[in-house]
């Protein structure tokens, strides 16, 4: 009943300060919807990133040599390491920069070259006509695959299987068009073409390929694969490691996940700052509060009221302001992230611990910030208070 009574005295107190109250809990608003907003966006990327990743494949491994120049894969080693366990198969790939024109249109965009393998092992669909075939680098035919962005720039459509177009001043037939892809980490998969290995090797003058992508047999046989190619590499480039890079998707969704955890962590302790800073400003109020209140506190200890009740009052009240403006602060903090979801179209995921975790911090930081001013409060001598003008 006491508690209860205690409850309402300070929401009272509260309300009867109205805009002083609002004031004070500015600060923790603007920290806990900082969090909020921070750590949805943080979330968000994360898993933007880890999908992308995730989509790619499990079992997909990357080999990329970066070492001295000249020294590549040959065709006969690539067919040896496709005999190794755990090796179902190989695509080199070579990318490059290339100028398109078609009729008085021209675009510049990314020219990736490979094999036929190279569809499955990068999970890569065309959408209407036909990926490159095994006949295509063998003849080095001189078709092209495009993606949509390329497409409509080019011809208004994506209608554009049988086309011709120049590539560096060559003359390419358009044989497919690439599924919607969208942005990922390495840019657009919808703003390239892809052109069989062989074909592109004499349009750029380089046989030079720097970046193999392997598919492991299964999930489970990825670490059994990169066992024989980092052994097969060592061999190759006489241990020097810094010739060549070997990762899977494990490994570089575990980095993204890290640079993504860190760069939360580090959000979140400046939007952190904000709920301290509002912390402060309620210790100020509340000492204000019980500088006015001093008369009010010598006579209730008079009659009877002891040190705890006054102290759990004013515990209360400050823990009331910080909880009100944490909850305030979660819903500006939902609307903002919305706002960003919707008009930047940046990736937010809020999830119910971080609110929960929040609104409890709040009222952790109203309870420290609050407990010096009522214990200031409840040592008051009752003589000197009522003497207090």
């Amino acid at each position: 009943m006491q508690l209860r009574r205690l409850i309402k005295m300070a929401a009272t107190s509260i309300w009867a300060n109205k805009m002083r109250s609002f004031l004070t809990m500015l600060g923790i608003i603007i920290g806990i919807s900082s969090v909020i907003v921070l750590v949805g966006i943080g979330e968000g990327t994360r898993k933007q990133v880890q999908n992308q990743i995730e989509k790619l494949g499990t079992n997909l491994i990357t080999v990329n040599l970066t070492g001295r120049r000249n020294v590549g894969l040959s065709n006969s080693e690539i067919e040896e390491l496709k005999t190794k366990p755990g090796i179902k198969s190989i695509a080199p790939s070579l990318q490059s920069s290339v100028n398109l024109k078609a009729g008085t249109k021209t675009y510049s965009t990314t020219l990736e070259a490979s094999t036929p393998e190279y569809s499955e092992i990068r999970k890569i669909n065309v959408s209407s006509g036909r990926f490159i075939t095994k006949r295509d680098v063998e003849n080095r035919y001189q078709v092209a695959i495009v993606g949509i962005d390329v497409a409509n720039e080019l011809y208004g459509t994506t209608n554009v299987v049988g086309q011709s177009m120049q590539v560096n001043g060559v003359s390419f037939t358009i044989i497919g068009v690439l599924e919607p892809q969208g942005s990922s980490m390495g840019g657009s998969g919808d703003d390239r073409i892809i052109v069989p290995l062989s074909t592109a090797q004499r349009l750029l003058k380089n046989t030079e390929i720097r970046t193999f992508y392997i598919e492991a047999s299964s999930k489970d046989e990825v670490n059994n694969a990169k066992g024989y190619l980092e052994l097969f590499l060592s061999k190759k480039f006489k241990n020097d490691t810094n010739s060549y890079r070997v990762f899977d998707q494990t490994s570089l969704l575990d980095t993204a996940n890290e640079t993504s955890k860190s760069m939360t962590m580090m959000l979140s302790g400046i939007a952190a700052i904000s709920l301290i800073v509002g912390g402060i400003g309620i210790m100020n109020i509340m000492l204000v509060s019980v500088i006015e209140r001093t008369r009010e506190i010598g006579i209730r200890k008079a009659v009877g009221a002891k040190r705890r009740t006054i102290l759990v009052q004013f515990l209360i009240e400050s823990a009331g302001i910080s909880c009100l403006g944490g909850i305030i602060g979660v819903l500006v903090g939902f609307l903002t992230a919305h706002g960003i979801k919707t008009l930047l179209k940046m990736p937010v995921s809020i999830s119910g611990i971080v609110v929960v975790g929040s609104v409890t911090f709040s009222v952790v930081v109203g309870i420290i910030f609050g407990m010096y001013p009522a214990s200031k409060a409840s040592k008051l001598n009752p003589i000197d208070a009522l003497r207090f003008e």
